[in-house]
């Protein structure tokens, strides 16, 4: 993890259905039309990259029930704005310039009753949708609409029903 020290170890997740869709969350208490995104979130010293990317999967949508179908090479980098840089500084919170990702692509193998917001006392995620892989760059916000670019491209083969 020493490729870009200022920007924090991360990772995402793009949880495919039966169907080929995926799962989008709507940030909690968010307003702008750029509200929904997928999983993610940091990874903890000497935690393997997987099992960090089965945890925020589990903690931010209750989902255990996934299968493995790929991963991305290398870290995905975004920078995150100023003003947001300024922002973590007044809350207290380490000064990253941005995040550097590595993502996973899984398929839900379980019955959507398992899709539970309220799984960690952090509620990341007030509400959800199944949606398609290429709606994603314009649901997210604008600075890491480049990372999630990277994600679609690398993704976009799982988007469609096994079989």
């Amino acid at each position: 993890m020493a490729d870009h020290p200022t920007h924090r170890p991360n990772v995402g997740v793009v949880l495919f259905n039966q169907s080929g869709q995926v799962w989008f969350g709507h940030r909690a208490g968010q307003t702008s039309s750029h509200s929904w995104q997928f999983p993610q979130g940091g990874v903890d010293k000497g935690e393997d990259l997987e099992a960090a990317a089965r945890r925020e999967l589990e903690e931010e949508t209750g989902v255990v029930s996934a299968d493995l179908l790929g991963r991305t090479e290398g870290w995905i980098i975004y920078d995150f704005p100023e003003a947001l840089k300024a922002q973590h500084k007044r809350d207290g919170r380490k000064p990253w310039d941005g995040q550097k990702q590595v993502w996973f692509a899984f398929r839900f193998t379980g019955e959507e009753a398992e899709i539970r917001l309220d799984q960690h006392e952090e509620i990341e995620f007030d509400a959800w949708r199944w949606g398609d892989l290429s709606e994603a760059c314009d649901l997210i916000v604008p600075f890491k609409r480049a990372a999630y670019e990277q994600v679609v491209a690398a993704f976009s083969g799982f988007a469609k029903a096994p079989g």
